[in-house]
């Protein structure tokens, strides 16, 4: 069983480690030191249960019910555009980019945008119910159990090495301007996952 346990999580490591709004938001958390276990359990045990669902056949369903996607699509993308409104004024007001980066953000506050940022993306259930769901289904039994198990410490494993990880670039970040840079790449990196989205969006009723 060990082969299907490393499909799954080599499956599951080349889905996640890219550039997103998932790792960049852990990222900025982690640098900043604020509430990073929360972010990371919920990044991580999301995907975990994602793909279970997807092993046990839930992903047939969301396939089967577009206006499902659509809804999270544009949500998403309304969500992801005000996100990276509030990373540029950040990063062109100087005065707010201090050292210790920034004043504490609410626990509840955070993981609401943690919430938003995971559930609120069309990809994330793409990546994990449907894809790692067919690749897992593949394995057949007991081999897609296994697949899940190696599929779900990829994630896990992931973003806790990015949230806790981010700590070694505290010197970096000890200077303002660390902080605007790292602000306008999250802006941009949310930008640009709201352009693939509606650029998704617009081409997928072209095609209908």
């Amino acid at each position: 069983m060990l082969t299907p346990a490393l499909i799954g999580l080599g499956s599951g490591l080349s889905l996640i480690v890219a550039i997103g709004a998932q790792n960049a938001f852990v990222l900025q958390q982690g640098i900043r030191r604020q509430h990073v276990l929360p972010v990371v359990l919920i990044c991580g045990l999301t995907d975990a249960l994602l793909e279970l669902l997807g092993i046990v056949g839930i992903g047939f369903v969301v396939e089967r019910a577009p206006v499902v996607l659509e809804i999270i699509r544009w949500g998403g993308v309304a969500f992801l555009l005000w996100y990276a409104w509030s990373a540029m004024r950040r990063a062109m007001r100087p005065e707010a980019l201090i050292a210790d980066g920034g004043a504490e953000v609410s626990l509840r506050r955070t993981i609401l945008a943690c919430l938003a940022i995971t559930y609120l993306n069309p990809h994330v259930y793409l990546d994990t119910m449907l894809l790692m769901g067919s690749i897992g289904n593949a394995q057949g039994d007991p081999g897609r159990w296994w697949f899940w198990v190696g599929g779900a410490v990829a994630s896990i494993a992931w973003f806790l090495v990015l949230g806790y990880g981010a700590r070694l670039l505290t010197r970096f970040f000890a200077r303002p301007l660390a902080w605007r840079i790292l602000d306008w790449c999250v802006a941009a990196t949310m930008l640009a996952i709201a352009g693939r989205l509606v650029f998704d969006g617009v081409a997928g009723a072209g095609v209908g």
